[in-house]
């Protein structure tokens, strides 16, 4: 018969709240009572039932995460922060894939609502007002993640997408390329697009390289939109040395176009990525790209949503991560 916490009281003499302080905050109970209640729970081998424990604390111990692409490379490094992070802080996390689609996106909601969620982490996505509605109604702790809002006082965490693009372009100027295009993505309902765009801008403008401005093709996030982007890009600027890409699987998308062109990288065209996923150090060439801090990201944003669960506040509203810039082979000088 499995051991219960009215088990665990009976052996250590002490009542069931007592056992669900000890289990839960230890700070709270006097350090022979807690003793006693930890050699129960060892001899009894008492596993702590969730639900009851969901009861007793009007929490379920879950975390909900909204990303846009399960499929992601960039996604997966995320997802693995923020379930060390959950294990650490005592969650369960539940992953919602919404293929940034508006309705499934609010039905998502509705779920994370109806299983009792602590709180969410909104990643990457517009904080519409749709979601940000949905989620004051339900009062849902919520957390931006690789976004923010100007419209909402949330919190997030994220990169300057704007000064990290700067560098990128920055680098590919002083190796000497003066010919610079960018594979972007679509500014709408996009939250990175935009100010990677005005880094680019702001890089060719201040190193006096205008005529680059119109250089700029744009995809819907995927591998092969990038590969046909790149091809647009060279039939109208077929001058290009070096190209932006806005995420390292642009990047990739870019460099398959040109090899199936036979034009090399880095000899003829250089290509720098955004992100760092896993990939770009096993990719041939091995990708020169923007370091998001991406398993960081991740991990702090469940630390932040703790906070804000636990205390209702957090420290810090809007935190920046630092970006690096990581140089391999898919670059080299003009």
């Amino acid at each position: 018969m499995k051991t219960t916490i009215h088990d665990v009281a009976r052996r250590a003499g002490v009542s069931i709240s007592t056992v669900s302080r000890v289990m839960n905050t230890p700070q709270m109970v006097g350090k022979s009572k807690r003793l006693r209640v930890l050699e129960a729970i060892e001899a009894l081998k008492y596993q702590p039932n969730a639900f009851a424990r969901g009861l007793i604390y009007k929490k379920s111990f879950t975390l909900g995460l909204l990303i846009p692409d399960i499929e992601s490379m960039y996604y997966a490094g995320m997802i693995r922060g923020m379930q060390d992070a959950c294990i650490k802080l005592g969650y369960s996390l539940m992953i919602c894939n919404t293929d940034r689609n508006k309705e499934r996106l609010l039905a998502y909601i509705d779920t994370f609502h109806e299983k009792q969620v602590d709180g969410i982490v909104f990643a990457s996505d517009a904080m519409l007002p749709e979601y940000h509605r949905k989620l004051t109604d339900y009062k849902i702790p919520t957390v931006l993640v690789s976004t923010h809002s100007e419209e909402y006082s949330l919190p997030c965490i994220e990169i300057d997408d704007e000064a990290a693009a700067y560098d990128a372009v920055k680098f590919l100027i002083g190796l000497g390329h003066r010919d610079i295009g960018m594979i972007g993505f679509h500014h709408d309902n996009s939250i990175s697009g935009p100010p990677r765009y005005a880094g680019f801008i702001r890089a060719i403008t201040e190193f006096g390289l205008p005529e680059n401005t119109s250089k700029v093709s744009y995809a819907n996030y995927r591998f092969n939109h990038a590969y046909a982007a790149t091809h647009d890009l060279l039939i109208s600027y077929p001058e290009l040395t070096a190209l932006f890409c806005v995420s390292d699987e642009f990047a990739m998308g870019a460099i398959s176009y040109l090899k199936d062109r036979n034009i090399l990288v880095p000899g003829q065209i250089s290509i720098i990525g955004f992100d760092n996923v896993r990939m770009a150090g096993m990719f041939i060439p091995k990708l020169t790209t923007v370091a998001q801090p991406i398993y960081q990201l991740g991990y702090r944003a469940a630390e932040k949503l703790h906070e804000l669960i636990t205390t209702g506040r957090v420290e810090i509203r809007r935190e920046i991560l630092e970006h690096q810039l990581m140089i391999r082979e898919s670059t080299r000088e003009r």
